[in-house]
């Protein structure tokens, strides 16, 4: 049987998703009667929000055709997942939804795949909705991807889904041959997932020779020796086979009980002189996260959550840390903060863990007078500034697609935001505008803001631009006196006095009452930028007098004002959670 390994590649709800509902049901492998809406997304978080954000393969046989497809993630948080699916396969089809034509993640994910090699097949989506601009979106292909004659498919009908599946067979590529034919076994490691059964499973891409059941393999990347307990194909669900060949995508359960000893990008192999397959370039967390278990003796209950997690989801990383607020905790690296609420939201539900995650943060590079190069990814880390030479902060490049109307309130979010216009293309309805733009800007507000100014129109995708020199201090808060490290943050100079102004006043509404008063600063260094006190609890302690001489009651006053004021030296401030997570409010 010939074989035809293909992804379904798009913007954020153009459909991939129902397409390849569409996809099992004309080619019969799963039943009308076992059918639901987006079968692939098999995650409950994913059906809740109707996005994917795991990659799914699934094996279809067609007309004596073998036709692995991997439907794959639109946000751009999950790009990671779309560039693994790709090098699984020979081919990917491009979806635009005809109502909205090119967007920002179409035009990432078609240079991911060209950049591959892969043939790519367009095809124009929701074709039956009344606002379809089939016309608009065919023109859109050619003068900004140079794309000509798309398929026309409504993936919720079906119309037009038959020709796209002889479309695939037929210019879809079989997959080549490999060089090394006669050598030993190898298969690219492109997925895992922790079965609590059956331990580690390794989803695989098989390049060279075959694997059956209880064959002894390695994995070349941590030379850790294993055995295929048992080897399948997903149809979507896993279905054992007695033997995987070459240019076939099923999984492999190993006997792994390590965790670490399996990693996405790895090679599976027969031999541990077999030359290794590209893997994937390694993925570096841009946001990072600090979460804390509310029950401290929960923490190993976290780690090894976390440990599974990873296993799935190789992009995000996590380190030790201890807060003196919040106790032992890990410090969490994600790709954006979509990516970060969905590995809190499974923290929560699949493994009932009860989470406080503070405010996030990016890495900095630091560049001290010794030319010494370091990077933190939080406030406290912060060196002396009398060593500091150079601050530098991480950089995007950003691309936003926004209909023309909404051009004037885009811009001025960005500039904002301290973006710098790069480039500027209008394209029939829609304008591209590029920036150059710093992470820490778009953490902070940037993507509800744009969605605000544009009626939820304008898309973005963005990539890193590496590092570049800024005017940044450290903002410190000070209450009662005392610096509370957790509260600290890295900002812009320039917005210096007016963000020192707005956290001390959220704070202030936190921050409960206590028997004296208590100040709140916020300051770069030993100069003040802004202040707020909490005012004290005052006790009438006069409310026993019944008349008599006023002197009485100014000694009274005294002695209370006396008090107070010993107090406010020698008192402790319990400060509430909310304090520490306030600074999330603060843009």
């Amino acid at each position: 049987m010939n074989i035809h390994n293909f992804a379904i590649i798009a913007h954020v709800d153009h459909g991939k998703s129902t397409l390849a509902d569409r996809l099992l049901e004309i080619t019969g492998t799963v039943p009308k009667r076992q059918m639901r809406a987006q079968l692939l997304d098999s995650n409950p978080i994913e059906r809740e929000r109707g996005i994917t954000i795991k990659l799914a393969p699934v094996r279809m046989e067609y007309q004596n055709y073998i036709l692995n497809l991997i439907d794959t993630p639109g946000h751009v948080d999950f790009s990671y997942e779309v560039s693994r699916s790709l090098a699984a396969c020979e081919g990917a089809i491009l979806l635009v939804d005809a109502t909205q034509g090119v967007q920002a993640q179409t035009l990432a994910h078609y240079h991911q795949a060209k950049k591959l090699g892969l043939t790519i097949i367009p095809v124009i989506n929701k074709i039956d909705i009344t606002t379809a601009d089939i016309a608009g979106a065919e023109k859109q292909l050619k003068e900004i991807l140079n794309l000509e004659s798309p398929l026309l498919v409504s993936a919720k009908t079906g119309a037009g889904v038959p020709e796209l599946l002889t479309t695939i067979i037929h210019r879809i590529p079989s997959p080549r041959r490999s060089s090394s034919e006669g050598g030993p076994t190898r298969a690219l490691v492109f997925n895992s997932n922790f079965d609590p059964h059956l331990g580690v499973v390794a989803w695989v891409r098989l390049v060279d020779g075959e694997i059956r059941a209880h064959d002894k393999l390695f994995l070349l990347g941590t030379r850790a020796p294993t055995t295929a307990i048992e080897v399948g194909y997903f149809t979507p669900q896993r279905t054992p086979s007695p033997k995987l060949s070459a240019g076939e995508v099923g999984y492999v359960v190993t006997n792994l009980k390590d965790l670490s000893l399996l990693t996405v990008g790895d090679t599976l192999s027969s031999s541990l002189n077999a030359v290794s397959l590209p893997g994937y370039k390694l993925i570096k967390p841009v946001v990072f996260i600090s979460f804390y278990p509310t029950e401290g003796s929960e923490i190993n209950i976290l780690r090894g959550a976390l440990d599974k997690l990873q296993l799935s989801d190789s992009a995000f990383t996590f380190t030790p840390e201890f807060s003196p607020a919040l106790g032992n905790g890990f410090r969490v690296g994600f790709l954006g903060l979509l990516h970060a609420d969905i590995v809190q939201e499974r923290l929560e539900r699949e493994f009932s863990l009860d989470v406080i995650a503070a405010a996030p943060s990016v890495s900095y590079q630091i560049l001290t007078m010794n030319h010494e190069l370091i990077t933190i990814n939080q406030a406290s880390a912060f060196p002396d500034p009398s060593i500091i030479k150079e601050i530098r902060e991480p950089m995007l490049n950003l691309s936003i697609f926004v209909p023309q109307e909404y051009i004037g309130p885009v811009i001025r979010l960005c500039q904002n935001h301290r973006g710098t216009q790069t480039h500027i293309q209008y394209l029939a309805r829609l304008v591209q505008l590029s920036y150059s733009l710093p992470l820490a800007g778009l953490i902070r507000g940037f993507y509800d803001s744009l969605k605000s100014v544009s009626q939820g129109f304008a898309t973005l995708d963005y990539e890193l631009a590496g590092y570049q020199a800024a005017d940044l201090a450290k903002l410190d808060v000070l209450v009662a006196g005392e610096k509370i490290e957790a509260l600290s943050q890295i900002i812009p100079s320039a917005q210096a006095r007016y963000l020192a102004k707005s956290l001390v006043d959220t704070l202030q509404n936190i921050i409960p009452r206590q028997n004296f008063e208590v100040p709140i600063q916020a300051a770069i260094g030993s100069r003040i930028l802004a202040r707020a006190d909490v005012k004290a609890y005052r006790k009438d302690v006069i409310a026993k007098l019944s008349g008599g001489d006023q002197t009485r009651k100014d000694k009274l006053l005294k002695k209370q004002k006396k008090g107070k004021a010993r107090m406010k030296r020698v008192g402790k401030i319990d400060l509430p959670q909310e304090a520490f997570l306030s600074i999330l409010k603060v843009n």
